[in-house]
């Protein structure tokens, strides 16, 4: 029964997928969709093979119809019911097999943020208790492979969720970056890409910045200098500056300051503490520069955040383009 009940769920769900592309892509070909890297698509006809490419990594998701890629001499075959994640720089061949006017070809693409793969790449990794942190310079040997994988309940409630967040500003804002964070981790969870993060992560064990982010991850509350994170690492703050921003590509300043303020942020999703509390138990000894910086960051104050979660009228928002 229960069986039952989860397959007429996810035939639901794959309803509401065709209903939400189909509402987005109006026409025939590429359709510009309201987040930066994502785009729609429809055809009515099967398409000749064109020759692509994506600059950063790419989530290819389709809600109707079939499409064939060929990647590195690989051909995949998918579907409604899986989707492609392919590497950036990489040209690839693409096809449409299967489209009618009756039933259009209706697939969204979506480039997925490099730091924001990292973060998460590096958050489940320290959840699995390896201090390892996949540098930038294997990140496309290991963790920008292409691989096909099936589209599950999971991932396919984590995209309507974010498809549907896009339709007012706030939301947009607001709820979006936390959805696209829940479809990355999705995708991440995929037993393909999960086999290479756990590769990267045993051939990263000895990088000096594994153990740095540990450290930053369980004493967000305390005060963190550049010169402590560099002298645990045995290094001077120069030459760990220099190696931290090899492997992150940004500062320790900035990766610790942003560690700090997304934590606030899922503090202010998941607790009821209020602002004042979350900044000291995210380190910051001053509210109003919390406050300051989280606004700079997200592009409203903590308060309006909470207030959008809640469904209360957000207020002193900062407009944000994100299209």
């Amino acid at each position: 029964m229960s069986q039952t009940l989860d397959l007429l769920e996810f035939r639901i769900s794959s309803g509401d997928l065709v209903a939400e592309i189909k509402s987005r892509a109006t026409h025939v070909g590429l359709n510009t969709g309201l987040w930066p890297g994502l785009t729609f698509y429809r055809f009515e006809s099967p398409a000749e093979p064109e020759w692509e490419e994506v600059r950063e990594l790419h989530l290819c998701i389709i809600a109707q119809g079939k499409k064939r890629i060929t990647v590195d001499e690989t051909t995949y075959h998918y579907d409604p019911f899986t989707y492609l994640a392919i590497s950036g720089n990489k040209p690839f061949c693409t096809e449409i097999v299967e489209a009618s006017p009756a039933m259009p070809f209706l697939s969204f693409g979506l480039q997925l943020d490099p730091d924001l793969v990292r973060e998460v790449s590096a958050d489940i990794i320290l959840e699995r208790q390896t201090t390892a942190f996949a540098p930038v310079g294997d990140s496309s040997q290991h963790l920008n492979r292409s691989f096909v994988s099936a589209l599950d309940r999971a991932m396919m409630d984590a995209i309507l969720r974010f498809l549907r967040a896009l339709d007012t500003g706030s939301d947009r804002r607001v709820l979006a970056p936390t959805y696209l964070k829940e479809i990355v981790y999705r995708a991440l969870q995929a037993e393909q890409y999960t086999r290479l993060v756990e590769r990267a992560a045993a051939e990263s064990a000895n990088n000096p910045v594994a153990a740095s982010i540990a450290f930053v991850n369980e004493h967000l509350a305390e005060p963190i200098t550049v010169s402590e994170l560099a002298e645990r690492a045995f290094m001077s703050p120069s030459a760990f500056s220099h190696v931290f921003r090899d492997v992150t590509g940004k500062s320790p300043y900035q990766f610790v300051k942003e560690m700090r303020l997304n934590k606030a942020r899922e503090l202010l999703v998941e607790d009821d503490s209020n602002v004042t509390q979350i900044s000291k138990a995210v380190g910051y000894r001053s509210t109003s520069h919390f406050i300051n910086e989280f606004r700079d960051r997200f592009g409203l104050t903590p308060r309006a955040f909470s207030d959008a979660l809640t469904g209360a009228e957000p207020v002193a928002l900062r407009s944000v383009e994100h299209a």
